[in-house]
C-alpha cells in the first residue's frame, strides 16, 4: 500500500488531524475506523481505485494481504514516509479494523480491452505463464490469503514494484517474489506490469 510523491506528510497528518479536532467539543467520542480510513482514500482514491501516480489501488486486495502490509509498514519492514507515518501508531485492532474495510472495496472492473496493445499483452502473457505467476496469484489474479491481487492494478505501481522485487529492493511477506523475478530484463517486467494491469475478464 505504497504511496505516490504527490500527496506530502504533511497533507496527511492534515487530514488525521482534521478528524480529531472535529470530535474536539464531544472528547469522549473518538472516529471511528471508518471515519479515519477516509484519510487513506485521499490517497488511494474513491473506492480504492487510486488515480495517483505510483499509488497502488486497494480495491480487491484481501484483509489478510492488507493486514500484512500494513504489519510490515509499522514494523519497518517496508519503507514508505507516508505509509510508515500512518502504519507506526497503529494498534492490532486498528490494522484488522482498516483491512476489513480494505477487504469490502469491489475490484476495479477488467480491461475493456479499448486502445490495448495485443502484443505487448501477448509477451505479458507468455511472461506470466513462464514465471508461474499464477501458482500464488491465482488463475484470474485476484490474490489469496496474504497474496496481493495483481488483476487490474496500476500499471506505473505494478511496474515499480515488480522492479524493486527483481532487484532485492523491496521485501515481502517471504522472499518469494524477489527470487521469482531476480535477474528479470526490465522490458519483461514492464511488458508484465502492462499485461496485469489490463487483464481482461477471465473466461471459466
Amino acid at each position: 500500500m505504497q504511496t505516490g510523491l504527490g500527496i506530502s506528510l504533511f497533507a496527511l497528518t492534515a487530514a488525521f488531524g482534521s478528524l480529531a479536532l472535529a470530535q474536539a467539543d464531544a472528547p469522549a467520542k473518538l472516529p471511528s475506523a471508518q471515519e479515519r480510513f477516509a484519510a487513506c482514500l485521499a490517497c488511494h482514491g474513491e473506492g480504492g481505485r487510486s488515480q495517483m501516480p505510483l499509488t497502488p489501488s486497494l480495491a480487491g486486495q484481501r484483509s489478510f494481504y492488507a493486514i500484512t502490509q500494513l504489519f510490515l509498514f509499522r514494523e519497518g519492514r517496508r519503507s514508505n514516509p507516508l505509509m510508515t507515518a500512518m502504519a507506526k501508531g497503529m494498534s492490532d485492532d486498528d490494522m484488522r479494523a482498516f483491512s476489513g474495510l480494505i477487504a469490502q472495496l469491489p475490484p476495479a472492473p477488467p480491461s475493456d480491452g479499448v486502445g490495448v496493445d495485443a502484443q505487448r499483452m501477448a509477451r505479458g502473457a507468455s511472461l506470466a505463464e513462464q514465471y508461474r505467476c499464477a501458482s500464488c496469484h491465482g488463475a484470474d489474479y485476484a490474490g489469496d490469503k496474504q497474496v496481493a491481487r495483481l488483476a487490474n492494478q496500476r500499471e506505473d505501481y505494478l511496474a515499480q514494484a515488480l522492479s524493486e522485487f527483481s532487484q532485492g529492493k523491496r521485501l515481502g511477506y517471504t522472499p518469494a517474489m524477489s527470487e521469482a523475478l531476480a535477474g528479470m530484463a526490465p522490458q519483461a517486467l514492464t511488458d508484465l506490469a502492462y499485461y496485469l494491469a489490463n487483464l481482461p475478464a477471465i473466461k471459466p
